[in-house]
C-alpha cells in the first residue's frame, strides 16, 4: 500500500506539498498540484482519514448519549440522529448509559481531549454540574444541563394539553399518570405539569405513579402498571409514555377491563409500538424526524461556530386510536 512519501518521491516534491494539495489547504501552483495528483492516481494512493482529521484539527465523529439503545423511543431518535448527521458527513459513536457506570462522563472526557467534535446528550444526566461553563460542542435533547448548552425539543406543553384533553372528551371521574423520576432534568416533565393542570381545572381526581430514574425496562413497566390497578382499582383513564400505556394495556386486559368502554388510555411520544397488537393506541407524537434533524443541523452549525437554528419546541403530532 502506498504511502504519502511515496507519492512526494515520485512527484518529486515534500510531503509537506502532498499534503496540502490533498487538504486543499494553502498556495500550491498548477502544474505542483497536477503532479501530485498524477502521482496520486497512479500509486492508487488512499490518504489516511485519521491523519488527514488529526492535521485539521478535527474527527468527524459526533458521540451521543442515551440511557438505553433498546428503548424504543431512544432507538427511533438515534436512528434520525444517526442518518442526519451522515448527511452532514460526520459518523456517529453511540453511548448508551444504563448499567455502565461513568459511561457518560467518559463520553464527556473524549470530547474534552477532541476525540470527538461533538456531542448530543439524551441520556438522563443525573450530575449535571459536570456540564457548567463547558465551552465545548454540545447540544442537549430534552435535558436542562447549563444555560449555555442550547436545547432540542418538542412543545411538551402543547404535547400535555392533547393529552388532557383526548382523556377528557371521555368524561373520565379517576385519571391516573405514569409520570417520571422528579430528579431527571428533562424538559419532557412539562409535558407532565400541563397535563396534570388541565386535569384537576376540569374537576376530576388525578394520581400519579412515579417510575424511579433510569427505570426504562418493560419489567418496570409492567409493574407500575400492576400498582395502578392495585392502589386505584376506580381508574378510568391512564396517560404515560409508550411502555407505560401498552402495559397498562395489557395489564387491563388481564383483569377484564374493556378498553375504552371501561378504560381510556393516551400513550406519550406515538413510537411504532402504538400501532401493534390488536388496539391501536391513542397518542400524543413526538415529531422523532424533524427532532433528528434540528439536533444534528445545531451540533454541526456549534462545530463550525454558525448561528445555530431556530430552537424553538417543535409542535406534537396526534394520533386517534382504539383505546379512547
Amino acid at each position: 500500500m502506498a504511502k504519502i512519501k511515496d507519492v512526494a518521491k515520485l512527484a518529486g516534491v515534500s510531503t509537506s506539498t502532498v499534503s496540502l494539495v490533498l487538504n486543499h489547504k494553502g498556495y500550491v501552483s498548477e502544474a505542483t498540484r497536477a503532479k501530485v495528483e498524477a502521482a496520486v492516481e497512479a500509486l492508487h494512493y488512499v490518504p489516511s482519514e485519521v491523519g488527514r482529521n488529526l492535521s485539521l484539527n478535527r474527527t468527524n465523529l459526533i458521540g451521543v448519549i442515551i440511557p438505553d439503545v433498546a428503548h424504543p423511543f431512544f432507538a427511533a431518535l438515534l436512528h434520525e440522529i444517526e442518518i442526519s448527521l451522515y448527511d452532514y458527513g460526520y459518523k456517529t459513536m453511540i453511548c448508551s448509559t444504563e448499567e455502565k457506570k461513568n459511561a457518560e462522563l467518559a463520553f464527556l472526557d473524549m470530547l474534552r481531549r477532541h476525540t470527538m467534535d461533538g456531542l448530543i446528550i439524551g441520556a438522563h444526566a443525573l450530575h449535571i454540574e459536570n456540564y457548567q461553563h463547558i465551552k465545548l460542542p454540545v447540544i442537549a435533547f430534552d435535558r436542562f444541563l447549563c444555560d449555555e448548552i442550547p436545547i432540542v425539543r418538542a412543545d411538551h406543553h402543547q404535547g400535555g394539553e392533547l393529552a388532557a384533553k383526548a382523556l377528557l372528551r371521555r368524561h373520565p371521574h379517576h385519571v391516573v399518570q405514569i409520570a417520571g423520576a422528579p430528579t431527571v432534568h428533562t424538559t419532557a416533565h412539562e409535558h407532565e405539569d400541563i397535563f396534570t393542570r388541565c386535569i384537576k381545572e376540569a374537576g376530576v381526581r388525578l394520581d400519579s405513579v412515579v417510575m424511579p430514574a433510569n427505570a426504562l425496562q418493560p419489567s418496570d413497566f409492567a409493574l407500575a402498571a400492576r400498582e395502578i390497578f392495585e392502589r386505584y382499582p376506580d381508574v378510568d383513564a391512564i396517560s404515560g409514555t409508550d411502555l407505560g400505556a401498552i402495559y397498562a394495556l395489557r395489564e387491563a386486559v388481564r383483569r377484564g377491563r374493556r378498553i375504552p368502554a371501561d378504560l381510556s388510555i393516551v400513550a406519550y411520544d406515538g413510537t411504532y409500538l402504538t400501532r401493534l397488537g390488536p388496539q391501536t393506541i391513542t397518542a400524543v407524537v413526538q415529531p422523532l424526524p424533524a427532532l433528528g434533524r434540528l439536533a444534528a443541523e445545531a451540533m454541526v452549525r456549534r462545530i463550525r461556530h454558525e448561528t445555530l437554528p431556530d430552537l424553538k419546541p417543535l409542535p406534537m403530532g396526534f394520533q386517534e386510536g382504539e383505546t379512547c
